[in-house]
């Protein structure tokens, strides 16, 4: 586990997004929002790529404000799975077909790969007054794929939370959230790119602190989303990116989590041949 430690301060502003997933028009609008806020911190919770049609464009924009401003990153599951796809080839013709928007990520990327190297995957900084340290990760304690959403139980998030910190800040559900475990409090920042919560925009977090306590506010933003749809398609995504793109997309437009229900609906009946996964996922989106 990778983390950075910044310096001691009375007062400070700090801006947490997450989640943009190769939605350009999303992030540009959140880097301006951010920008004219001033925060003294930017950090860029994981899940920058992958499951939208920009994702080199994204990766080239968070570049350009960490090196001209200092925006810091963290890595999320996709970091993760879109650089492991790049390493190691498909088990087999079920998954090859399963990962091809990931894999077509990778190849989008590949050329610049290296700037994704170095992310840490969780970071600490802390302001003056005790207790007052902040830990900010894409995903909890428990790994970059297992967020802190409402059904969590306070006995689970002791375990996926660190101690002894004032403020947790995660993301990966693509839900915002507000809640305290005992003096702890939580904030999940949601997605920029394709919140999970019904409401299409773009979602992010600030974060205050001033007299002697952290103050979290969840910020939502329009966007150009017919630029996004066009993105989609004029990209090549929807059709390059194997049956799961089309319900990633749908996702992005619903604003809803349908991949996982498709799994847990098909998936056993597609490894035992009863059912192709093109027919899967023709059948599920007509259904929905």
């Amino acid at each position: 586990m990778m983390k950075q430690s910044g310096p001691e301060v009375q007062q400070m502003k700090v801006a947490v997004f997450s989640d943009v997933q190769g939605n350009l028009p999303a992030m540009e609008v959140t880097v301006r929002h951010i920008l004219d806020w001033n925060p003294e911190l930017v950090v860029m919770a994981g899940d920058l790529i992958n499951r939208g049609p920009s994702s080199r464009a994204c990766l080239d924009l968070f570049d350009s404000l960490r090196r001209d401003r200092g925006w810091l990153p963290i890595r999320g599951n996709h970091e993760t799975w879109v650089l492991r796809c790049g390493r190691e080839r498909p088990h087999d013709a079920l998954d090859a077909a399963m990962r091809r928007f990931a894999d077509r990520t990778f190849r989008e990327l590949a050329p610049v790969a290296e700037k994704l190297s170095d992310w840490p995957d969780h970071l600490n900084f802390q302001a003056a007054t005790t207790p007052s340290w902040v830990h900010v990760t894409h995903g909890s304690m428990a790994g970059n794929r297992v967020g802190v959403s409402a059904n969590v139980t306070d006995a689970e998030l002791h375990r996926r939370l660190p101690a002894d910190i004032a403020l947790f800040v995660g993301a990966h559900t693509h839900k915002p959230l507000q809640r305290w475990l005992g003096t702890t409090h939580i904030l999940n920042v949601g997605s920029v790119g394709s919140p999970f919560d019904g409401d299409v925009r773009a979602s992010y977090g600030q974060l205050e602190f001033r007299g002697d306590r952290w103050h979290t506010h969840i910020i939502r933003l329009p966007y150009d989303r017919a630029r996004t749809e066009r993105d989609f398609v004029e990209s090549g995504f929807i059709e390059q990116g194997g049956p799961l793109a089309r319900i990633i997309f749908e996702e992005w437009r619903q604003a809803r989590v349908l991949l996982a229900g498709w799994h847990r609906r098909y998936m056993e009946a597609i490894e035992k041949g009863e059912i192709g996964l093109e027919n899967a996922v023709a059948e599920y989106l007509e259904s929905r």
